[in-house]
C-alpha cells in the first residue's frame, strides 16, 4: 500500500523569528537537530570546536536574511517560537566579544564567528540550502551532519529523505491525502468540509483540545505581528533604508479610534469606514505590518514561509473586520485548517522553498492557501475552494526571487500585500462560478509550477544575483 507523507496544519504554520524561514528558521532548527544527534550519538560533551558551512542560496543571501545570527542562537539551544526577541542581539554580542559559544546553553566552546561561519557559494547537488556542522572532539575525532533547509522551516537530510526506515515512519491520516483529486474524493464520499476532513486528521495526532490551544497561539502572534507593525514606527533595519509603512497607512485608516489591546482594535477598525478604497488599504496595511515585523528578525507565523507570512492573517482579519463583524475563534480555526491542507498539497507536489521554485513558491501558495481558506468561511464548497486555490497560483506563475541585498524587504514586504488581494479576488471568482466549468484542476496549476521552478534561472531563485537584485544597489537606496 502506498505510503503518503501526513503533513499536519502544523507544519506549514509554525511560529518562529524572521526575516525568512529557510534562511533564518530552517538553519536555527538544523542547529537545533544537530545537537540533539550529537546528544544522541554521546558526542555532545567532547566538543571542543565547531565550524559551520553554509552552501549556496544560504550564503549568497545569508547576511540579509540573518542566517549566521540564526545559526548562533540554534546553536545556543534557544527555542525560535519562545525566547524573547529582545534579548537576541544581547546573545549574538556577547558570542561576539568572547568568540565563545555557550553550546545548548550547557558548555562553552570556542567560537569565532568571522571564521568559524563559512560563506560557500557553492550548490550542493541535493538542494539549494545546505548547511554543514563540523566538529573537533577531545578525542582528536571529527564529526559532521548536514542538513538541508527545504522551505517553510522544514530541515531534513539527505540520506533520512531517501531512506526505507523514514517511510515506516510515515504517520498514516484517516484520510491520506496526495492531491486535490484525493481531498475532494473524501470530502464527497464523507460529506464533510475540507475544515472538516482536516480536523479528523489531526485528532490523530492530538487532542481537540490540545489543537485548539496550538491554533490559537498561532492566531495570538498573526493577530500580535499586525498590531505591532501597525504601531511600530520608523525604518527597517539591513541598510536600505526602507521606512515602515504600515504605521503611516494605519494611523490614517483608524483616525480617532480608541483602544489598549489587539481585541478592542478589531473592534476599532469595524467601526470605520469601509468603502473599496480602504478594504484595499487595509488589507495592504495588515500584510505589510506583518513582514515588517518581519523584516527586523520580529516574531510571526511561517505561512508556509517567512517571507510570505503576510498574506494569510491579512485575509483572516479581512474576513474578521470587513466580511463578518461577528468572526471569533471558531472562524480562524476553520481559515487555518484549510489553509493548511492547501499548502501541504503544494508541499507534497512542488516546493514551498524560494531557493527552488522562486516566489511563486512563497507568496504564489502563501494565496492559494488563503483564497480557499477564505472560500469555505464565504461558505464555498470544497471544489470552489480549490478553484479559488487555483486562480490564485495561476496567477503567480513564473514569480521570480531576487531580494535586493539578499533583504527580505524589496520587493518582498509589498508582494504580501498583493497575494493577499489576489487571494480575496480569487475567492470572489470562485464563489461565483459553477465548478463544473473549471478548466484549470488544482492538481495541473501546481504540476506546472513545479515544472515552472526547475525551469526557472538560478539567478531568479533567492541567489540576489538577477532581476531587482543587480539592478537596483543598495548605493541607489
Amino acid at each position: 500500500m502506498r505510503k503518503i507523507e501526513s503533513i499536519s496544519v502544523f507544519d506549514m504554520l509554525k511560529i518562529g523569528v524572521g526575516p525568512s524561514s529557510s534562511h533564518t528558521l530552517g538553519p536555527w532548527r538544523a542547529a537545533l537537530r544537530w545537537i540533539d544527534k550529537l546528544k544522541e550519538k554521546k558526542k555532545f560533551a567532547s566538543i571542543t570546536e565547531i565550524t559551520v558551512e553554509l552552501y549556496g542560496s544560504l550564503s549568497l543571501t545569508g547576511k540579509g536574511h540573518a542566517t549566521d545570527i540564526a545559526v548562533l542562537l540554534g546553536l545556543e539551544g534557544l527555542d525560535p517560537q519562545r525566547y524573547p526577541i529582545e534579548d537576541i542581539p544581547k546573545v549574538v554580542e556577547r558570542i561576539k566579544e568572547t568568540k565563545q559559544i555557550q553550546l545548548n546553553s550547557e558548555i562553552p566552546v570556542d567560537f569565532d564567528t568571522e571564521n568559524a561561519i563559512i560563506f560557500n557559494k557553492k550548490f550542493k547537488e541535493f538542494h539549494p540550502n545546505g548547511i554543514t556542522f563540523r566538529a573537533k572532539l577531545n578525542t582528536g575525532k571529527r564529526t559532521s551532519e548536514t542538513y538541508y533547509s527545504i522551505g517553510g522551516g522544514f530541515v531534513v537530510q539527505e540520506e533520512r529523505l531517501r531512506s526505507k526506515a523514514k517511510q515506516e515512519k510515515l504517520k498514516e491520516f484517516p484520510f491520506p491525502v496526495q492531491s486535490g483529486k484525493e481531498l475532494l474524493a473524501f470530502c464527497n464520499a464523507e460529506d464533510l468540509k475540507i475544515s472538516e476532513l482536516v480536523m479528523a486528521n489531526e485528532r490523530s495526532l492530538a487532542t481537540e483540545e490540545e489543537i485548539d490551544v496550538k491554533l490559537k497561539q498561532i492566531w495570538d502572534v498573526m493577530l500580535d505581528s499586525m498590531y505591532t507593525g501597525c504601531h511600530t514606527e520608523g525604518t527597517l533595519p539591513g541598510g536600505l533604508n526602507v521606512r515602515r509603512r504600515a504605521f503611516d497607512t494605519h494611523k490614517t485608516l483608524i483616525g480617532d479610534c480608541q483602544y489598549t489591546s489587539p481585541d478592542e482594535w478589531i473592534a476599532a477598525i469595524r467601526s470605520t469606514e469601509v468603502k473599496f478604497r480602504q478594504i484595499l488599504k487595509w488589507v495592504s496595511c495588515f500584510a505589510l505590518a506583518v513582514n515588517e515585523v518581519n523584516a527586523s528578525l520580529g516574531r510571526v507565523v511561517t505561512a508556509p514561509t517567512n517571507g510570505s507570512a503576510g498574506v494569510i492573517p491579512a485575509v483572516m482579519m479581512y474576513y474578521m473586520v470587513i466580511e463578518n463583524h461577528d468572526a471569533n475563534f471558531e472562524d480562524v480555526k476553520q481559515f487555518m485548517l484549510v489553509a493548511g491542507e492547501i499548502g501541504s498539497l503544494f508541499k507534497k507536489g512542488a516546493t514551498i522553498s524560494a531557493a527552488m521554485g522562486g516566489c511563486q513558491a512563497e507568496i504564489g501558495v502563501s494565496s492559494a492557501m488563503a483564497a480557499g481558506a477564505l472560500t469555505e468561511l464565504m461558505g464555498g464548497t470544497p471544489e470552489q475552494v480549490l478553484m479559488a486555490s487555483e486562480i490564485a497560483m495561476e496567477h503567480h506563475l513564473g514569480l521570480t526571487c531576487d531580494p535586493i541585498g539578499g533583504l527580505v524587504q524589496i520587493p518582498c514586504i509589498e508582494r504580501n500585500a498583493m497575494g493577499a488581494i489576489k487571494a480575496i479576488n480569487a475567492c470572489e471568482m470562485a464563489l461565483d462560478t459553477d465548478s463544473k466549468n473549471a478548466k484549470v484542476p488544482l492538481d495541473k496549476v501546481i504540476e506546472t509550477m513545479w515544472q515552472t521552478a526547475k525551469d526557472m534561472n538560478s539567478k531568479y531563485k533567492e541567489t540576489s544575483e538577477g532581476g531587482l537584485a543587480v539592478n537596483v544597489a543598495l548605493s541607489d537606496c
